[in-house]
Formats: C-alpha cells, sequence, structure tokens
C-alpha cells in the first residue's frame, strides 16, 4: 500500500466513526471533529497530530506509542508519523484514544470497553481514568 492509500484508508476510517466530521484543517490535510471539538488531524505528507492531556501525552511517550509534537512538545499534543502500512494501526489507536477521550463525559461505559481493546498499557489507562476523576470532580475540566 502506497502513502495515498495509507492517508485515504486513516481518513476514511476516522471519517466513518459515529459523530465524526471531517473538514480541511488550516495548515492543510484535514481535521476531525466530534461535537466542534478537535480530536486530531492528518497532514497529507503522513504526519498525525492528536489533542490528549498531558498526563496521557506523558504515559504514551514513556510506552514509545507517540511522539511530542512536532512544534508544541511540551503540550498534551503529540504527533504520530504513517509511513508505511504497519503505522497504520499505531495511529488509528492513538486517534480512537483521542475520540474516547472527547466522548468520555457523554458514553463512560461505552468508552470503557472501548478503552481495553486499545493496545496500551497501563500507564496510559491510568492517566486516561485520572482525566476522567478530574473531570467529574471538576464540572468546568
Amino acid at each position: 500500500m502506497n502513502l495515498p492509500d495509507i492517508l485515504h484508508t486513516f481518513e476514511q476510517t476516522v471519517s466513518a466513526w459515529e459523530g465524526i466530521t471531517a473538514a480541511p484543517h488550516r495548515f492543510g490535510g484535514v481535521e476531525f471533529t466530534l461535537g466542534g471539538v478537535e480530536i486530531g488531524h492528518l497532514h497529507r505528507h503522513g504526519m498525525v497530530d492528536i489533542p490528549l492531556t498531558r498526563r496521557l501525552r506523558v504515559a504514551l511517550l514513556a510506552e514509545q506509542a507517540a511522539e511530542p509534537h512536532h512544534l508544541l512538545p511540551e503540550t498534551g499534543w503529540i504527533s504520530y508519523y504513517l509511513r508505511h502500512e504497519r503505522d497504520l494501526a499505531g495511529a488509528l489507536a492513538l486517534m480512537q484514544l483521542s475520540y474516547l477521550h472527547k466522548r468520555a463525559r457523554r458514553h463512560p461505559d461505552a468508552v470503557n470497553a472501548a478503552l481495553e481493546a486499545l493496545p496500551f498499557g497501563p500507564a496510559v489507562r491510568q492517566a486516561f481514568a485520572g482525566h476522567r476523576a478530574d473531570a467529574d470532580a471538576d464540572p468546568t475540566a
């Protein structure tokens, strides 16, 4: 599978998730939103940028599941590079983590089951759970 086919598969897969809207991103490529909130974007050269919490970013970096964001390395943003077909599963898992992160307050039961199916270790699950606990304690989180 060549890069354009990989990017097309990624875009079609994410676009098919419930509630997702795909639109042109302001810096090029495609932005994916859930209820008007960005879950990530895909650049045409294969870089995927995904907004998460800093806690999740730290856990993902420790597991070597993502890289720091190419421009904002100290924020919750991460980057992942789609270069080969084998990278597709990792990019989709990270985007799904962001999707679940944004859905967690409205659909906690569905999120829990889906989170367990993702290929991340205990540190990522704990960071995700920690974010949810923070959100439950602070209605503005």
